[in-house]
């Protein structure tokens, strides 16, 4: 039986977009089973829907056979120890415990960013972005994240964060997007590897179905009031 992810629209899930573009790009075979947004209540179809297979109601949820697992972190983790071929994490010890760390900081940091800047990739909204980045503290998660890529893409020379393409990248392809949807100021080098990330093929593909998806919802749009014109 194949692997099924659980995930939520694509222009509005971050958290789905990682171990989706993570297996689509390693080219691990897997079957989608797209849960909409249609709220977060207890009786929302979405919480329903998920609650027939997680506890916690959330996305991504990965299902293989009888094992189920829920949170990207934990997916990624699982996926690794599944196809070690694949080599999901860089290959040295030092390098594997620079990209968790970086992978765990994204997972549970950067709380203004998330905040104020939230994906929606069929947005253009950068007139939003330099109101956003007046805020103090998106100024220093955004100084941070910066910071790490380009002292992970000197280290390793590019063209992905510790050289070939892993968990790690997966984790950043959905801040790459708010980047570019808000138009936020970065370093040349943090330029080039979000327009690497874009052009991967899984990346790709995960933008064009979330353009595809045009199903605005409007609890996920703290700046527009519908995507008429977007």
């Amino acid at each position: 039986m194949p692997l099924q992810l659980f995930i939520g629209n694509k222009n509005y899930s971050s958290w789905s977009m990682r171990p989706w573009v993570l297996m689509r790009q390693l080219g691990i075979e897997f079957t989608e089973v797209m849960v909409r947004f249609d709220s977060f209540e207890p009786t929302s179809a979405f919480k329903t829907t998920l609650a027939q297979v997680t506890p916690v109601g959330k996305v991504p949820v990965l299902i293989d056979g009888d094992c189920v697992i829920w949170d990207s972190l934990a997916i990624a983790e699982y996926l690794a120890e599944k196809f070690p071929a694949l080599k999901l994490w860089p290959n040295d010890r030092l390098s594997r415990a620079r990209a968790r760390s970086l992978c765990a900081e994204m997972h549970s940091g950067f709380g203004a960013l998330r905040q104020h800047a939230t994906m929606n990739i069929e947005a253009h909204l950068p007139e939003v972005g330099q109101q956003i980045i007046q805020n103090k503290q998106v100024q220093s998660d955004l100084k941070r994240m910066v910071t790490m890529w380009d002292e992970c893409l000197q280290q390793h020379g590019g063209p992905m964060l510790f050289g070939h393409f892993c968990i790690a990248d997966a984790f950043f392809a959905p801040v790459a997007m708010r980047m570019i949807t808000y138009d936020l100021p970065l370093t040349d080098t943090a330029t080039a590897y979000v327009k690497r990330l874009r052009q991967l093929p899984s990346v790709q593909s995960w933008i064009e179905q979330a353009l595809a998806e045009k199903d605005f919802r409007s609890f996920e749009e703290p700046y527009r009031t519908s995507n008429t014109g977007t």
